[in-house]
């Protein structure tokens, strides 16, 4: 766990934005831990005005016009959601611009409920919230739970120690006999645990798992000798990397099966559609694109507006 002091410090400079970091600040970024302590915040600011198109979609779609909705969130990733350190009650990153600009889009506002990663589609599913963006992959197993549109491609980092003394090459036979630090829920769990029949094969040991509730603990076990990796979207990877130069680096980048998509209810088609026509809309006008440029995302990472859904 980060040490009490370290985390009070880190408290007071958390999560800002990924553009012109300097290695102090990354490192307040990647070690913030918990969750926020109180209910629905505001975003920092106001996201970039939506394109002339959302007009039509507010008359075709009136009933979200006016309304506060709740959206959940897992504040622990800078770059996409974070505190603001100039205001602890407000949310910054690119998921928080994206999610504003689809209210203004369709008429609502938002405010944002701060839970564990874990806990973000029980949220969701138990009417706690009304939406879920918040970097998380659309998979046909959380299809289950709710509905999902596509905005963003899943590219993963494999952090390791410095030198990478375990010689780790990827979510392959190189993770056996290590020891992965790994969100609970996250996809990555079960990719590392499907490698037991291979480790056994070459009479090696199946790789170890070690769970956490956020970003930062992963890459703290790694720091204190706990753990040997920790898989995960590649922009926190590269965020820790430069937080800890010295004692971290990058072994490899993987594309993971997935997108990175919005979680809405299942039983609210119409919601999901209109949604779905807001994020069509603001990708056509080039806004997620300067958004993802906005927070050193990359803009190679926008992915079309597409449904994952339960078969």
């Amino acid at each position: 766990m980060v040490p009490a002091s370290f985390r009070t410090a880190v408290v007071r400079a958390r999560a800002a934005s990924t553009v012109g970091l300097t290695a102090a600040s990354a490192l307040a970024l990647a070690c913030v831990a918990g969750t926020a302590s109180s209910g629905p915040a505001a975003a920092a600011a106001a996201a970039m005005p939506a394109p002339p198109a959302c007009q039509a979609l507010q008359s075709r779609y009136p009933q979200f016009k006016g309304k506060t909705l709740v959206d959940a969130v897992n504040p622990h990733t800078p770059g996409y959601e974070a505190l603001d350190p100039q205001d602890p009650s407000k949310y910054i990153g690119f998921d928080i611009d994206l999610a504003e600009t689809i209210g203004d889009c369709l008429g609502f506002t938002l405010t944002y409920k701060p839970v564990t990663f874990a806990a973000l589609l029980t949220t969701l599913s138990s009417g706690q919230a009304d939406i879920v963006i918040s970097d998380i992959y659309a998979t046909e197993e959380r299809a289950k739970a709710a509905d999902f549109i596509t905005y963003s491609k899943v590219f993963d980092g494999v952090l390791v120690a410095k030198s990478n003394p375990k010689k780790i090459s990827g979510i392959n036979a190189s993770l056996c006999g290590t020891t992965a630090a790994e969100n609970t829920g996250y996809v990555e769990i079960p990719l590392i645990q499907n490698l037991a029949p291979e480790c056994k094969a070459q009479n090696k040991p199946a790789a170890e798992i070690q769970l956490y509730d956020n970003n930062a603990n992963c890459i703290q076990a790694i720091l204190a000798g706990r753990a040997d990796t920790y898989i995960n979207d590649v922009n926190t990877v590269d965020q820790a990397v430069k937080a800890y130069p010295d004692k971290l680096e990058k072994a490899t980048a993987v594309t993971l099966p997935y997108s990175v998509g919005i979680a809405v209810p299942k039983d609210k088609p119409e919601f999901r559609d209109a949604v779905l026509a807001a994020l069509t809309e603001i990708q056509k006008a080039g806004i997620e694109t300067r958004l993802l440029e906005k927070w050193s995302l990359g803009a190679g990472t926008l992915d079309a507006p597409r449904l994952v859904m339960a078969k």
